[in-house]
């Protein structure tokens, strides 16, 4: 038998993918004033604008409890957990303090934690990849193309057409993401265009080999 998180694929597509796994930024949690001693709170992900999962968080000084349920593989009965995360501080450059988790098996020191299994814990303990390790060259430039789309507040969708401005963003702004958009766009299509080619020319030769 193997350690924590032993049994996955070390190579990044067989991995699981960070995304997938309920990722706790605790960045996020200190912009939102949730971690202050003696608050108890709720913490959602959302998919499309829609709630998918959850989690409640009880804040103590120097750690916080993560309280949910898990189902295990393969069985119907949920269990309740109850979780206790080290934090840490560090001092940042002008002034003020970062967070950082400790991870409950490995003790590192990290921004974000996850559940891929019963517990949270780092992406070293379960062996995560991040979505840009195992993607390909359009795959990439699609999804950073997309994300230009959303923060101008156009449709997602690279062959969508392209939208106008966001009120109140600078021009200068503007065309700078605009130009950045459509150099991704201009990556992903000439790949997805070799790889159309490259069909078109095998299928013309298993034709020939058929006919």
């Amino acid at each position: 038998m193997g350690g924590f998180g032993s049994g996955r694929s070390s190579s990044y597509g067989g991995k699981n993918k960070t995304e997938d796994s309920l990722p706790l930024d605790i960045r996020k949690l200190a912009r939102s004033k949730c971690l202050i001693p003696g608050r108890s709170l709720s913490w959602e992900w959302s998919v499309n604008d829609k709630p998918v999962a959850s989690i409640s968080m009880k804040v103590e000084v120097g750690h916080v409890v993560l309280v949910y349920r898990h189902r295990p593989r393969g069985e119907t009965e949920w269990q309740d957990v109850e979780q206790p995360v080290g934090m840490a501080h560090t001092p940042c450059t002008y002034g003020g303090a970062r967070p950082w988790w400790l991870c409950p098996f490995c003790g590192r020191r990290v921004a974000v934690l996850y559940r891929s299994g019963k517990h949270y814990a780092c992406r070293h303990c379960y062996k995560l990849a991040y979505t840009s390790q195992s993607e390909s060259v359009d795959d990439r430039a699609s999804r950073r193309a997309n994300r230009i789309r959303k923060r101008l507040g156009w449709l997602v969708g690279i062959l969508n057409p392209s939208g106008g401005k966001p009120k109140g963003m600078r021009w200068k702004t503007y065309w700078r993401l605009h130009a950045e958009h459509d150099a991704f766009v201009g990556v992903s299509l000439a790949v997805m265009g070799r790889q159309m080619e490259f069909m078109k020319e095998r299928l013309g030769i298993l034709k020939k080999h058929l006919g």
